[in-house]
């Protein structure tokens, strides 16, 4: 039913029904005195005579006023008062007043509120209708050049907190990015103004003086972030301006504050995930702030511990999302290593608790390229093959987040790395694990190229039928997100411990093979394509070795 028939629907009046419990009542008393079963019957006719009685007629809506009603529920907006120049203009000048009176009230009564209290609540209520500014983002230019941003920033510091928080939730609905997207002009003049006035330290300054135990606070907390998450939504680039005018050390601070777990502490973790994203100079500093220990420490208590809600389990997920992106800094990968993070990651995946979907993710990161050779090592020492290799075998369902493939994905890359980055005993220890039990590791390695070589087989078919217009690149980016991945980094592991290990394996790699209808052919194109095709992590130099290697063992493959 659309919204005109919704209009037009009128319901057919129908009397209303006497009440049954008093006639069922009536009936079970039997031998009640007559004179109330003659209420109880005039009481009926009285209902009858009023249901017979016609109802009154429901107000006739004119063509005109259906379609004002379908314009509103189209748009979302009524006509009302525009805020053109003038107005807001009108609405500056009279904040700017009421600013201006509270602050000379306050310098000549300082000790005694009764006096500067009314122009305090003067300067609240300019501060509220203000906000009716961020509903028309293209006056945003003319706010600026009124430099009334400024002096809204400059209250941030107001000796009165509820005037703080007004500035806080004027700030976070004048960034809001649905509404910066509504006009691009208004928006860059308005991130630039934040950006130039230094918002972020600011907002930090105001933030060291909120109390959360206080629900106006707390919830000011709540909205700096969100102005945090707006504007570096809206320009990425200011990540690092605002990490280095003090964001992540405030969050590691509040992330290690021992309160029951809340709304701020899940959001405080989004925006550190943010922060640290795409911004290797965010990462560094992470590193030398110790957020890796503190990230340690507030994911140790989920070693033993599922979360209590949903939002908790984000905020989990959130840092070990941060613990991923931090080890893309090498130097962050040695304090990981010094911390025992592997053996917390390690223990991690023994509890069989909800966490141990981050702690896979956290130990492909932190073995993988030139940089995970130490933990890699160190992961073997620490008996982490008696770990790895169940899941290997069996991808759990119990308590699993991540999909069947990036299970399988994060599991064979771990294996992966460490068949490269391993030297010496702790290589032969990996090397062996795939001769026992009949080779049944083996058998597991080539049933999952099976498995991906078919997916990659399917993506190649879909992207014929779909006949899109895409450059090589576009190509192998997406016969990579359809499996490629995943059987390149199989067919790794397959020639590496061909090579390297006893001709057993070798053996039953041919014998399973011709069995399937598969060939060693097969695996030495797809390793061929890889080596050709190596990404940015490590050096040059490291890139030019593991080429050779790669070509080295499909020679000898």
């Amino acid at each position: 039913m659309d919204v005109g028939e919704l209009l037009s629907f009128k319901p057919v009046p129908t009397p209303k029904r006497p009440n049954e419990e008093d006639l069922e009542d009536s009936d079970d008393e039997g031998k009640g005195s007559k004179k109330a079963k003659r209420s109880n019957k005039s009481a009926i006719n009285r209902m009858q005579q009023l249901g017979n009685k016609s109802l009154p007629k429901e107000p006739i809506i004119s063509d005109k006023e259906k379609e004002d009603i379908l314009r509103y529920v189209e748009t979302e907006a009524t006509e009302g008062e525009i805020l053109d120049d003038t107005a807001v203009k009108k609405l500056v000048l009279n904040f700017e007043k009421k600013a201006l009176r509270n602050r000379e009230m306050r310098i000549k009564f300082p000790d005694q509120p009764e006096k500067f209290m009314e122009s305090e609540i003067d300067l609240f209520e300019a501060l509220q209708d203000l906000s009716a500014v961020a509903t028309v983002p293209d006056q945003y230019p003319l706010l600026v050049e009124l430099k009334c941003i400024n002096s809204i920033l400059e209250l941030l510091s107001h000796d009165n907190t509820d005037v703080s928080t007004k500035v806080v939730n004027l700030l976070q609905e004048l960034t809001d990015v649905d509404i910066l997207h509504e006009s691009e002009e208004g928006a860059e003049e308005l991130i630039n103004a934040l950006a130039e006035a230094e918002c972020p330290s600011l907002l930090l300054h105001n933030l060291a003086r909120l109390d959360e135990q206080v629900p106006d606070e707390r919830d000011a907390v709540h909205n700096t972030l969100g102005i945090i998450e707006n504007i570096t939504e809206f320009r990425p680039e200011l990540c690092v301006e605002v990490a280095k005018q003090g964001f992540i050390q405030w969050i590691l601070k509040r992330l290690k504050l021992k309160v029951p777990f809340d709304g701020n502490k899940l959001y405080a973790t989004e925006i550190l995930s943010i922060l640290l994203q795409n911004t290797p100079e965010n990462r560094k500093l992470l590193g030398e702030l110790d957020g890796i220990d503190v990230l340690l420490q507030q994911l140790a208590f989920y070693k033993r511990h599922d979360p209590s809600s949903a939002e908790e389990q984000e905020a989990m997920e959130n840092m070990f999302d941060s613990l991923c992106c931090a080890l893309m800094e090498p130097l962050n990968r040695d304090r990981f290593l010094r911390g025992e993070g592997l053996q917390l990651m390690n223990l991690m995946l023994r509890e069989k608790k909800m966490s141990r979907n981050g702690s896979l993710k956290v130990l492909d990161h932190a073995l993988a390229g030139p940089d995970g050779k130490d933990n890699c090592n160190k992961f073997v020492d620490i008996l982490g093959l008696r770990t790895v290799f169940p899941l290997f075998m069996k991808t759990p369902k119990r308590k699993r987040i991540l999909t069947l493939d990036q299970h399988e994905e994060h599991v064979v890359s771990i294996i992966s790395s460490m068949l490269r980055n391993c030297l010496g005993s702790q290589r032969q220890r990996l090397l062996a694990k795939f001769t026992e039990n009949d080779l049944e590791k083996v058998d597991r390695l080539l049933e999952l190229h099976f498995k991906y070589m078919d997916k990659v087989d399917r993506t190649e078919k879909e992207m014929e039928m779909e006949a899109e217009d895409l450059d090589d690149d576009a190509q192998y980016l997406k016969r990579l997100s359809g499996g490629l991945f995943t059987l390149q980094l199989i067919d790794r592991i397959i020639l590496e411990v061909c090579t390297a290990g006893p001709p057993a394996i070798k053996q039953r790699v041919q014998r399973v093979l011709s069995l399937r209808g598969g060939s060693l052919k097969i695996i030495r194109h797809v390793m061929r394509e890889y080596a050709g095709n190596l990404g940015d992590a490590g050096s040059e130099e490291w890139r030019q070795q593991e080429q050779q290697h790669i070509l080295q063992l499909v020679d000898k493959f």
